[in-house]
């Protein structure tokens, strides 16, 4: 069984609003909180890679 865990930019509550992250085995696991059906697999190298670039976007340079 996946253990999820909520973005910490998606607040406190409950709601259906969040990414998810898990981990399955060596794989990293993103899905929505509104379509948990719908599950992408990513490698590590990736996502990070992605989180850079959401960085550099929303400070308009790199950190």
């Amino acid at each position: 069984m996946v253990q999820w865990q909520k973005s910490s930019f998606s607040g406190g509550g409950d709601g259906d609003e969040c990414v998810e992250l898990g981990r399955q085995g060596s794989e990293v696991l993103l899905r929505e909180s509104d379509e948990p059906p719908r599950i992408l697999t990513v490698e590590t190298s990736a996502l990070a890679a992605m989180l850079r670039h959401l960085q550099v976007d929303a400070s308009g340079s790199p950190r």
